[in-house]
């Protein structure tokens, strides 16, 4: 049977999976954001980096934290529209790139 990720990570770099696991649960501890936007943050993130395991992850935990299916919907919407916003932005690029080039209509 093989390992799982995790196993093979920590059998290969074991001082590196110990940071990222220390560094993960200080990131998530409670703060100056609850643990429910913190997750709805990791939600919303998960999606716009396309991260099947992180969104596996982070909606259960978001659910544990508190978020209605309704808040993690929503978070994904914002993703979502910050995602297509990005392409918006960046649209005078294209067309200043299309004006200066020569040529064509």
């Amino acid at each position: 049977m093989s390992q799982t990720p995790g196993r093979k990570r920590k059998e290969l770099t074991p001082g590196a999976e110990q940071a990222w696991r220390t560094f993960s649960k200080a990131v998530f501890a409670e703060g100056e954001l609850d643990a429910k936007t913190k997750q709805l943050i990791a939600v919303a993130v998960a999606h716009v980096t396309q991260c099947p395991h992180c969104i596996e992850a982070h909606a259960p935990a978001a659910k544990r934290a508190g978020a209605t299916q309704g808040q993690v919907m929503e978070a994904i919407w914002v993703a979502a529209e910050m995602r297509a916003g990005g392409a918006v932005a960046h649209s005078h690029l294209a067309l200043d790139a299309y004006d200066s080039a020569p040529g064509g209509a």
